[in-house]
């Protein structure tokens, strides 16, 4: 990735709403909400270090976090271990 555009913080989303950009050479892509909520916090480390996104996802890469309005929404995502297997199933 080469640049993010992140949420402000206090921003309300529902589900499936564009919360963010990401953009690599080639192409830009949104990042839709998984659950309603409200945005409590963004990392800023992706400002000046996008490419965290791609070497550390579920550590420094992170791109925001949500306070959610209703747990229920919660109940069909996916962990990583899923998600991988999703993903290697659906190739």
């Amino acid at each position: 990735l080469v640049y993010v555009e992140l949420p402000e913080v206090g921003r309300n989303l529902e589900v499936k709403d564009e919360a963010a950009v990401v953009e690599s050479v080639k192409a830009a892509s949104d990042v839709y909400s998984p659950v309603a909520g409200t945005v409590i916090e963004i990392n800023g480390k992706l400002i000046d270090a996008p490419e965290l996104v791609n070497t550390d996802p579920y550590g420094e890469g992170w791109l925001f976090k949500l306070k959610s309005d209703e747990l229920n929404d919660m109940v069909g995502l996916l962990d990583p271990e899923c998600y991988r297997s999703y993903i290697v199933s659906n190739d």
